[in-house]
């Protein structure tokens, strides 16, 4: 087949103006979503506990943090080679595989050095679960409705973060063994999500990058008669033309270095509050309490990142957000009072579930579909170094004092907002 023809195809999927795939296809990365966000918090949710049952400091508690996103760096590299060269489908099974192993080893884990091995093969499937999963989503969405199929998957893992702290608070404080819990509810997650998993359709653009262009005109032919089942399709919106896009390793050491700063004050919010807070005087439950109360604003900001996900710029919404996020996180340093945790405490979360969506689906549209995974799994998955350094970096500094822990978070999300303006602009235009 001829490069007109492929081109033919692609041009045959971007001009779908309806969804043109079976509910469970969103359903089955949405719940991956799920459990692989509130398995990435949990473990902060019960550090403290940890600490307790195998008396160790909270320094050495926090490893458990900073190995399983060291995890996720080591799985999402892994995973990405075999996602852009074997195809999404088998590595979105490889990835809830080793999730789902590792969430078992942590709950049975009987030292903490074998939390650490289980946090490790955990991270490794989360780590292999985002990076293959935001390269399929764009993979297998017509142009209009990239950034919201995207965002709609995402919604559900700020979900799972989001009812984590209500589920840490019923069993935490009031059993024993309650953290093992955590854990346990991951593992059977995982086991349920994977024959959802079985019957995803591969991503054309990756089967027509692979020279298997038949099977790709039978994907596409097989969206179009879905789609045609749907009623009739909203407006017709203008599509950009596509933009040459730059080289791999200017775009991918440009969101390496934007995820690796933000995830510092990402992963200090929502791993390490729950241990500031409880250093500054409050109890575990009440910490958890207003986990439960700004957790909402996880949802309420993913929801808001599916409806406004096409309507602007992709990178001028995300800057914004980030700039908001940087805000309040500075107001609850200078003021770590009840009412302004909760308060400000919502605004950032809120802030990360709008702009976390919106940053994954601009990543992976930053780079052609042959290397789309191991693009995002540069930016991303390597970018969880910072979430790694997180505990190394803002625990000393909130060891000085609480506001100093607040503002090292702060500051990284105002150099994050600055550097993704350097990002190419690619809302509503067409990819390869």
């Amino acid at each position: 087949m001829t490069d007109t023809a492929a081109s033919g195809i692609l041009d045959r999927l971007d001009a779908l103006r309806v969804w043109p795939y079976p509910r469970r296809v969103l359903v089955a990365l949405g719940a991956a979503y799920f459990f692989a966000f509130y398995d990435v918090v949990n473990i902060g949710d019960v550090l403290p506990v940890i600490e307790k049952q195998f008396d160790i400091s909270s320094e050495t508690a926090a490893y458990a943090i900073t190995i399983g996103l060291l995890g996720y760096v080591v799985g999402s590299l892994a995973d990405a080679v075999v996602s852009d060269r074997v195809g999404r489908r088998p590595a979105l099974l490889i990835s809830i595989a080793m999730f789902t192993v590792g969430a078992l080893i942590t709950a049975f884990a009987g030292s903490f050095p074998v939390i650490l091995v289980g946090r490790f093969i955990t991270g490794m499937g989360i780590g292999a679960e985002i990076a293959a999963a935001a390269a399929y989503l764009n993979g297998i969405s017509p142009t209009r409705m990239r950034g919201n199929a995207g965002c709609r998957a995402v919604v559900w893992g700020y979900v799972g973060i989001a009812i984590t702290p209500f589920i840490a608070v019923a069993v935490v404080p009031n059993f024993t063994d309650g953290w093992r819990a955590m854990f346990l509810i991951a593992a059977v997650g995982g086991l349920a999500m994977i024959p959802l998993r079985l019957g995803l359709p591969e991503s054309p653009r990756w089967l027509l990058q692979n020279g298997r262009e038949d099977e790709a005109l039978a994907r596409v032919e097989e969206a179009e008669a879905f789609a045609a089942t749907q009623g009739p399709p909203p407006p017709e919106t203008e599509l950009k033309p596509a933009e040459a896009l730059r080289g791999f390793w200017v775009s991918a050491a440009l969101f390496l270095a934007v995820w690796l700063i933000y995830y510092v004050g990402n992963y200090g919010w929502l791993t390490l509050a729950p241990t500031m807070l409880t250093h500054e005087g409050f109890s575990l439950t009440t910490s958890l309490s207003f986990l439960c109360v700004t957790g909402i604003g996880l949802v309420v900001g993913a929801l808001g990142s599916v409806r406004y996900s096409e309507r602007f710029e992709r990178k001028f919404t995300i800057s914004i957000s980030l700039v908001v996020f940087a805000v309040a996180l500075a107001v609850i340093g200078v003021a770590p009072v009840a009412a302004v945790i909760v308060v400000f405490g919502f605004i950032v979360s809120l802030t990360i579930g709008f702009a976390v969506p919106l940053m994954y689906v601009n990543t992976a549209e930053q780079f052609s579909s042959q290397l789309r995974a191991r693009g995002v799994s540069m930016g991303d998955g390597l970018g969880h170094i910072g979430g790694a350094a997180a505990p190394l970096l803002i625990l000393p500094a909130a060891a000085v004092s609480f506001f100093w822990g607040m503002s090292v978070m702060a500051v990284t999300g105002l150099i994050a907002a600055v550097l993704i303006l350097f990002g190419q602009k690619m809302t509503g235009r067409s990819m390869d």
